[in-house]
């Protein structure tokens, strides 16, 4: 294919991309009501096993149900088409890794799409997994930070502050979870010997800590050991899986 081809050819992918996270989103924003009762979910529980005006404002016992504000006129607004918009690159997310397999696979010989199948299939399932733990994990998160404000402050969140602790939250965890994919990538490249990292690990759980330390935008310790603990453990996962794939070139 020429250049011209090329470029056309990446044009229709982009395209396909695009209309399948606007239909996505136009899914969430007619469901938006139940998409944003499952995003409180964990805020909720926490304030039904809590103690009495734990949650503050934010909670009312009588129709049990958590309330978020706004202190913008145009905050709701903005909140349902941010919610609209990472709800539908989620639900576009198999459309836009196939656009992107079908517009590179012409470029790679048979073992490397073989490579590159495993690759993106792991990257899927570590985000997925990391965001579900991050979401599973914020009830106990909110309980450390409310606990931490002091007696004699309320709880009242703003609903932009609230979606946005949450989306960074799991995007923190997703994008932890998927490092020791790169670590397999840079082993198959000879860029690191497994051999390396192993006698490395010390210095790579302190590393892996203090990154998550930095990463982690509630900044508690129950966010910071529920990412970190799951990196250690990824990290000499993908030293055997390094190990596995490179033992043959070796030899």
């Amino acid at each position: 294919m020429t250049l011209t081809e090329h470029l056309g050819e990446l044009r229709m992918r982009i395209i396909r991309s695009a209309l399948a996270i606007l239909l996505g989103a136009l899914l969430v924003v007619s469901f938006y009501d139940q998409v944003l009762a499952t995003l409180t979910r964990p805020y909720l529980d926490l304030c039904r096993r809590s103690s009495s005006g734990f949650c503050g404002l934010s909670y009312d016992a009588t129709r049990d149900e958590v309330a978020l504000f706004t202190l913008d006129p145009i905050e709701g607004f903005s909140t349902r088409l941010r919610i609209a918009t990472y709800g539908g690159i989620v639900l576009a997310l198999p459309v836009l890794l196939w656009q992107l397999w079908k517009f590179i696979v012409p470029a790679l010989h048979k073992q490397e799409r073989r490579y590159a199948f495993g690759f993106v299939a792991s990257t899927v399932v570590l985000f997925v997994g990391g965001g579900l733990i991050a979401f599973r994990t914020l009830g106990r998160a909110l309980e450390f930070l409310i606990s931490w404000a002091g007696e004699g402050v309320d709880q009242a969140f703003q609903v932009s502050s609230y979606i946005r602790l949450v989306t960074l939250m799991v995007v923190a965890f997703g994008v932890g979870f998927t490092i020791p994919v790169l670590l397999v990538f840079l082993q198959l490249l000879g860029v690191v010997e497994p051999r390396t990292l192993l006698r490395a690990w010390r210095y790579a759980v302190v590393g892996t800590v203090a990154l998550a330390a930095v990463i982690t935008p509630s900044g508690d310790p129950i966010s910071l050991f529920s990412l970190s603990i799951p990196m250690v453990v990824l990290y000499f996962v993908a030293i055997g899986i390094g190990h596995l794939l490179t033992r043959g070139r070796d030899r």
